[in-house]
């Protein structure tokens, strides 16, 4: 069983990364590298604990999964006005649609690309992408994720499959996605959080039920604990990184990435990772 502390760690940096488009899934896998945790129940334990990473969202964004399911409050916009409710789960669907599908058609392919070199090829690519969209970004459209037509959804949905290749940032594509699109940033940020739910439910519960015959009790505590850190970094976090990827420009998260991309080729070809 690996230790308690990698699994904190691990969970520490999920929390921190999840809701940054730098890629929590690269972090992950670097850290993991460097602690030599790696193999097929480290990358279970990854995707499991970004669930509780995403439970921090869902609890921040739980008036408006509700109301996707009809259910009407007093925040909610009054029909008519300029802000008007929009969003039903058909966008959400569309924008989950492509990337769940090309995760289970090629997961096993996937899972090869868990490594740091390709890690490092994600966050250039990502970077590369996140500054096109910033630079690219036609005239907007959708100023917050209600005035988000169909085709939007999809074209954001689209861009999520590239966060299938490890390093790319899905929060990165997705963002960068809707605004190449005509949503503003703050409305893809929005979005890509409230698409995250569903996503990483699916992820987790796919993986959970496909490694139920390898896992032991003392698994079970391993993931109990990295979940459990991961959801409470992330809920003190949330909400100020939310507000922080809605406002600054992604450029200067590809400014970030491009250089851990070089300090872990550096790292690599001087230290090098264990094993």
């Amino acid at each position: 069983m690996f230790s308690l502390w990698v699994a904190f760690i691990i969970g520490v940096v999920e929390g921190l990364t999840e809701f940054l488009p730098v890629s929590s899934t690269g972090h992950m896998i670097l850290v993991g590298n460097m602690l030599e945790f790696t193999g097929d129940k480290a990358e279970t334990f990854e995707v499991v604990i970004q669930l509780g990473a995403i439970l921090a969202v869902a609890i921040i964004y739980w008036r408006r999964v509700l109301r996707l399911f009809g259910w009407r409050d007093s925040q909610a916009p009054a029909a008519g006005s300029g802000s008007a409710r929009r969003l039903n789960l058909l966008h959400i669907g569309l924008a989950i649609v492509p990337a769940l599908g090309l995760a289970f058609v090629f997961r096993d392919y996937i899972k090869l690309l868990f490594m740091p070199e390709t890690v490092v090829i994600g966050l250039i690519a990502g970077g590369i992408f996140m500054m096109i969209g910033e630079k690219q970004q036609p005239a907007i459209t959708a100023g917050d994720m209600d005035q988000l037509t169909y085709r939007q959804s999809f074209f954001i949905g689209m861009a999520q499959c590239l966060s299938l290749w490890p390093g790319f940032s899905r929060s990165g594509a997705t963002i960068a996605g809707g605004m190449l699109a005509g949503a503003s940033r703050a409305a893809a940020a929005d979005f890509t959080f409230l698409i995250a739910i569903p996503v990483m439910c699916a992820a987790t519960g796919y993986e959970l039920l496909k490694n139920a015959g390898t896992m032991t009790a003392g698994d079970i505590g391993f993931l109990a604990v990295g979940f459990v850190v991961a959801f409470v970094v992330a809920l003190l976090a949330v909400v100020t990184f939310i507000k922080l990827v809605g406002k600054l420009k992604l450029t200067y998260f590809s400014y970030y990435r491009f250089a851990l991309a070089a300090i872990v080729l550096i790292y690599m070809y001087t230290i090098g990772f264990p094993g």
